[in-house]
């Protein structure tokens, strides 16, 4: 898997993702930061489902905020026990992390596509 921003992430899904993530930011950015202060992880991952899934804890109801996606708090340990990300693959996964503080890592489930990409918090 490529854990790299997707070509196929534009288009179908970039303006959708762009603009939930826009609203839910802050949530995220306090809860990445609450996962990392707490040594939960240093690899918070969240979750982008259009249905419910078993990938972390609801963070973000669509349902309740108007939004299209659902939002799950995760992490790369998490990910990697449910096989979501190869074991064997982590410290590559590792290897491509950005800064938690200006980037979001999201893992965009959806029916026709799955991947990781990375979304620059809002410049304040």
């Amino acid at each position: 898997m490529d854990y790299f921003n997707d070509p196929e992430l534009n288009g179908k899904y970039l303006g959708t993702i762009t603009k939930d993530f826009a609203t839910a930011s802050d949530t995220i950015k306090e809860a990445s930061y609450q996962i990392r202060k707490r040594e939960i992880s240093q690899y918070p991952v969240f979750v982008f489902a259009r249905q419910a899934v078993q990938l972390g804890s609801l963070l973000i109801n669509a349902d309740e905020q108007e939004l299209q996606w659902h939002v799950f708090a995760s992490y790369l340990e998490i990910l990697a026990q449910q096989g979501i990300v190869d074991p064997e693959k982590a410290e590559d996964f590792i290897g491509t992390w950005k800064n938690p503080d200006e980037f979001c890592c999201l893992f965009v489930v959806d029916e026709e596509f799955t991947n990781f990409v990375y979304i620059p918090y809002p410049e304040d």
